[in-house]
Formats: structure tokens, C-alpha cells, sequence
């Protein structure tokens, strides 16, 4: 497990770069929470979480992959089991019943639940390659798939469960499927559409509606609204009452004036208005590329989004190099996870979709959204340590 280890295939420059987007995150937690008391240690939390990261980045890393294959399906089992024993003893938490409180702390097994997802499927995708191409092997993929993404979603956690669906849909590709099942698959999707907006709950609804053209009155425009009203017996009052849905979406809004306020080279670090006068909530977590855009203009954010789109590129360029099936669709699901996760953070803070409460990957606050990154980048990194070696690279 911990032989024939050649550190020269470690992928230093990505590191480097992780390294330097939680150096970036603990700067901007300190500014998002200097005038919040209750809030004002979140950035020495965040070192702390760095420096645990750093130390499972490298465990990870250090042991062989190939091994992490063995633990797939119990460690598969033991995750859809957590995601039961969440909605019978969990802790309510903004709404969703997705958390664990264990001596006060609240521990979210959605998090570290990614990375057994991930672990299962690549096991699975890589040990029936061969079968991949009929039906049957597809669609017992899809019911593996499809178990936990119920769980998660009668939380309710509607964040969450698009990114287990974006994870599983991108593996099931890479791993190779014939173009008529996709065709058949797509087709009962649309077909399940009705049955799957029908069981939306009230909050995802209202996000949903926040996120719908508007009038000169805040009233959703006449079309749209006659559309949602025919499609739901009961819409949630952002839907409806132009005051509630302003009120409503207030976050995207302060959001949208943050970035606008940046410029181009920004207001300066601590400086933001948005930011600094508390207009912006939850600012250390879900909004954090507003105060970067505010703070640092529109290079700064730029530059943290190049800087999160080479570590994209490095994990795929890892999953490229991979000497086998299982290593690859392992450094791809990484890839692919924090790919989604900067699309979507991204997008609700410029109001280009829904606000679904997924943190920006290394940036936003908290200690297991942080580990688990790192925990990811020790995944792909373990692969690269055992990559085969190509000439021109």
C-alpha cells in the first residue's frame, strides 16, 4: 500500500494552487466576518481546517487507490445507511434534516458522502467495463445512482442532490454507454419531468421563482406565472406576491450589487460596502465570490476562477494519465465535482441560476466542505503518484 512511492509524479503545481486558493479563502472569511463578533474567529477556524486538509491531502495520497477498491461497497453501504439514519435522528438544519450532531458539532455526511459515491461507481464503472454496453449493467448503475439521490433529496436537499446527479450522470459517460441507451434514458427523464416538479417542496419552488423575469412591479412577468400556476396546485408566496418575492430574493440582490460595486480592480480589501455594512448575508459561505468580486474587482475574481479552473484541468490531465479504468473515473468524478460546484456557486451569485447553497470548492467557510476538497485533490494525487509515463509530457 505505502510501497514504490516516486514523489517526482506527485503533482506539486497542483497543490501549489490549492495551497494558494485557501490562503485566498482564509484572507476573505477575515474580511467577510471582521465586523460580525459572533463570527470574527471563522478565519483562524479556516487555518485550522487548512492545515487538517493539508495533512489528509497527503495520507490520501500516500496510500495506493487500487486499495480503496476493496472498502468500495462496504464504505457504499455504510453511506446510504447514514442518509436513513439522518432522517430519523438528524438535526434540522436551515430547513433541510442533513445533519449529525455529535458533541455540538454538526456534521453533514453529504460531505465525506461525495468521495464513497465517487469511490463506489468508479469500482463499479471500471469492474464491469466490458458489460457497460448492454442495458442491464446501465441500469443497475442508474439504481445505484438513484438510492442515494432520493435520500438526499426528501431531506430535503436540493443543492446536494443535483450534484450527486451531475456526478453519477458524468461518470456513467466517461465510463462508456451506448448512444441509444442515452437516447432511451433521456427520453424517460422527460417523461418523469411531471412527477419530479410535482414533488418539489415550497423552498425549492421559491428559489426557483426568485429566479424568474420580473416586471416593473417585482411581479413574476404574466406568462411564466400563468405557466407555474398551472403546473403546481399551490405556489409558495415568492411566486405570487411581487413584496415576498423581492423580500425573498434579497441575497442575490445585495449579490448582483457587491460584484457591480468591484469594477474592475475592486474596492480594496475590508472595504467592500456590501460587505463591510453587513448588507450581504452569509456572506463567509454561499456568497464569498461576491466579497472576492467587491474586494478584489473584476481581475481578482477572474484570477480566483482561473486559478479554480487549473485545478480542473490538472485533476483531468491526472485522469488522462491513469493506468487504469478505476484511477481514471476516480480523478474524473473529482474533476467533475468541483467543476459543478464552482459552475453553480458561481452562477446564483450572479444570478445566472437558482441559489441552491453549494460553497465555492477551497474558498467558502467551513471545515468539511474544506477537508473533503482536500481529501479530494489526495485522491487524484494518489492516482498521479502511480500514472504511467508518457514521453512528451
Amino acid at each position: 500500500m505505502f510501497q514504490r512511492l516516486n514523489w517526482k509524479l506527485f503533482d506539486w503545481p497542483l497543490l501549489v494552487v490549492v495551497v494558494l486558493l485557501c490562503v485566498l479563502s482564509v484572507a476573505m472569511i477575515y474580511s467577510a466576518t471582521a465586523t460580525t463578533s459572533d463570527l470574527s474567529d471563522y478565519w483562524l477556524r479556516q487555518i485550522n481546517f487548512t492545515i487538517i486538509g493539508l495533512v489528509s491531502l497527503f495520507v490520501i495520497a500516500v496510500i495506493d487507490y487500487r486499495q480503496l477498491a476493496l472498502l468500495a461497497v462496504p464504505a457504499f453501504v455504510f453511506f446510504v445507511l447514514s442518509l436513513v439514519v439522518v432522517l430519523i435522528f438528524g438535526t434540522a438544519q436551515g430547513g433541510s434534516l442533513s445533519w449529525f450532531d455529535i458533541g455540538g458539532t454538526l456534521v453533514q455526511p453529504t460531505e465525506p458522502g461525495k468521495f464513497l459515491y465517487i469511490i463506489f461507481l468508479a469500482w463499479y464503472l471500471s469492474t464491469f467495463r466490458e458489460r457497460m454496453s448492454r442495458f442491464v449493467y446501465l441500469l443497475i448503475a442508474l439504481i445505484l445512482v438513484g438510492a442515494p439521490l432520493v435520500l438526499i433529496y426528501i431531506q430535503p436537499d436540493f443543492g446536494m442532490t443535483i450534484t450527486y446527479a451531475f456526478l453519477g450522470g458524468a461518470l456513467i459517460l466517461v465510463a462508456g454507454v451506448r448512444f441509444r441507451h442515452l437516447a432511451m434514458l433521456a427520453l424517460a427523464a422527460i417523461a418523469a419531468l411531471p412527477i419530479f416538479a410535482a414533488s418539489l417542496q415550497g423552498y425549492m419552488l421559491a428559489r426557483l421563482c426568485i429566479f424568474m423575469p420580473t416586471d416593473d412591479n417585482g411581479r413574476i412577468i404574466a406568462p411564466i406565472l400563468t405557466l407555474l400556476q398551472a403546473s403546481f396546485q399551490r405556489l409558495p408566496s415568492e411566486c405570487v406576491t411581487p413584496a415576498a418575492n423581492i423580500a425573498a430574493s434579497y441575497n442575490v440582490e445585495q449579490a448582483l450589487i457587491a460584484v457591480g460595486n468591484g469594477g474592475l480592480t475592486g474596492m480594496g480589501w475590508l472595504q467592500g460596502t456590501q460587505n463591510q455594512l453587513r448588507f450581504l448575508r452569509v456572506r463567509q459561505t454561499d456568497f464569498i465570490f461576491s466579497v472576492i468580486a467587491e474586494e478584489l474587482g473584476l481581475i481578482g475574481a477572474a484570477l480566483t476562477l482561473l486559478l479554480l479552473l487549473f485545478v480542473v484541468w490538472r485533476v483531468l490531465r491526472i485522469a488522462d494519465q491513469a493506468p487504469d479504468q478505476f484511477g481514471k473515473l476516480l480523478a474524473t468524478g473529482v474533476a467533475a465535482l468541483i467543476f459543478f460546484q464552482v459552475l453553480i456557486n458561481v452562477g446564483f451569485n450572479l444570478r445566472l441560476m437558482p441559489v441552491t447553497g453549494l460553497t465555492l470548492p477551497f474558498i467558502s467557510a467551513g471545515g468539511s466542505s474544506l477537508v473533503s476538497m482536500m481529501f479530494a485533490i489526495g485522491l487524484a494525487e494518489s492516482v498521479a503518484m502511480r500514472h504511467r509515463k508518457i514521453d512528451f509530457y
